[in-house]
């Protein structure tokens, strides 16, 4: 069962519980899953969907940020709240050490010897984390062991 089936079982779930949090954080990301899938014309891959709900967090992780800069803790609880619902059905993120493993990799695989050819070695990273890691903080980790 992918992750699209998995969100629409448990919205029906969310919906019979009355759980309204669960239920509207499941409902935005299948709607944001379902504009994807049409604005690509097919279903989405799996990586496509861990894309999709990366992004639904990230705007989850906005609305704190907004919230809390016009002083409503209640808005940020409920967005936080919403992060820990989403984050549920993406893959355990990868540890420092294993980010670290993989950019030491890409940089051997690229040759990469100086932060000047780091798009070399993002091009090869970035399929591998896959929903595992951010492309942020997959750059750090290669600007850093790059000497940056």
């Amino acid at each position: 069962m992918n992750i699209k089936q998995q969100l629409e079982n448990d919205v029906r779930e969310a919906m019979r519980a009355k759980d309204e949090l669960r239920k509207r954080a499941l409902r935005s990301a299948l709607s944001s899953i379902r504009l994807a899938e049409i604005e690509k014309g097919s279903a989405l891959d799996d990586a496509a969907l861990m894309a999709v709900m990366q992004k639904e967090i990230k705007s989850r992780h906005e609305t704190i940020v907004d919230a809390e800069r016009a002083g409503r803790a209640d808005l940020a609880a409920e967005a936080q709240a919403e992060i820990g619902v989403l984050e549920g059905y993406l893959p355990k993120p990868f540890s420092t050490e294993e980010l670290e493993n993989l950019a030491r990799l890409a940089i051997q695989e690229a040759g990469a010897t100086s932060p000047t050819e780091m798009g070399q070695v993002m091009k090869i990273l970035m399929p591998q984390l896959q929903g595992r890691a951010t492309g942020n903080e997959a750059s750090q980790v290669v600007r850093r062991l790059l000497g940056a």
